[in-house]
């Protein structure tokens, strides 16, 4: 493919990411420029995932997908690429081969869970090598794996939050549906467990804050409004990953 066509295919990907979160163009101007395109392209990659993982109401064209990815990834851990996200990712030393052996897992995160345990217990593996993966691409200050695996998996949950259907929501939420929807139940049980660490890498941060602020809305997939966006952003990145 020539590369002005695959650069095409690239910037395509990434405006699919940008179009479910239109926030981030106000909100990537605290990320340093370098690290931009990246932090982009490795956000497409994981909706792309998360995508095939959970969209539709039949699972095997998904599975499909997620074999193929697995193959992709771990021709990127050996140098080769075909899918255009590798030219952004593909020559990093990222531990590629790890994603490759977390997707399985991730596609098996598609069952309802029983409750909340086990939804970030499905995804915990997953969320550990995506930790990995961000320590390559995006270096931040050390800090504690298993509070950075929890950030992971709790914006992964508001991602879900945001298809179409209940299939995300734990049988445990069911069980109280005399209470009210238990889609808003759900949603709000996620807010109330939110991880109290936030992540040190600065993407990752900002991304956390923006699912987090999402889920307060009546639609999690209603972006927020420019001025709140960026707000958000500031505050996440002066208070820094402490607060």
């Amino acid at each position: 493919m020539p590369l002005d066509t695959d650069q095409a295919a690239l910037e395509s990907f990434v405006a699919k990411w940008r179009e479910r979160w239109p926030e981030w163009s106000v909100m990537e101007v605290f990320v340093p420029a370098a690290q931009r395109p990246v932090a982009l392209a490795w956000a497409a990659l994981l909706q792309e995932l998360t995508d095939a993982a959970w969209r539709g109401e039949d699972a095997r064209p998904g599975e499909a997908k997620l074999a193929w990815w697995q193959e992709e990834l771990h021709g990127w851990s050996l140098g080769r690429r075909r899918h255009p996200l590798g030219i952004a990712l593909q020559k990093r030393p990222a531990p590629w081969d790890a994603l490759a052996v977390a997707l399985p897992g991730l596609a098996a995160s598609r069952e309802r869970p029983r409750d909340m345990a086990e939804a970030y217990d499905r995804l915990a593996a997953f969320s550990a090598v995506v930790v990995e993966v961000e320590r390559a691409l995006l270096p931040a200050a050390p800090s504690m794996a298993e509070a950075e695996r929890d950030a992971v998996s709790a914006t992964l949950l508001q991602s879900r939050c945001m298809m179409p259907g209940d299939a995300h929501v734990p049988m445990a939420v069911f069980a109280r549906a005399g209470e009210g929807d238990p889609v808003a139940i759900w949603r709000q049980q996620l807010r109330q467990r939110w991880p109290a660490q936030a992540p040190a890498s600065l993407p990752r941060r900002l991304w956390a804050r923006l699912a987090r602020a999402r889920l307060r809305q009546a639609d999690p997939a209603r972006p927020l409004r420019p001025w709140a966006a960026v707000l958000l952003g500031w505050r996440a990145a002066r208070r820094g990953p402490r607060n």
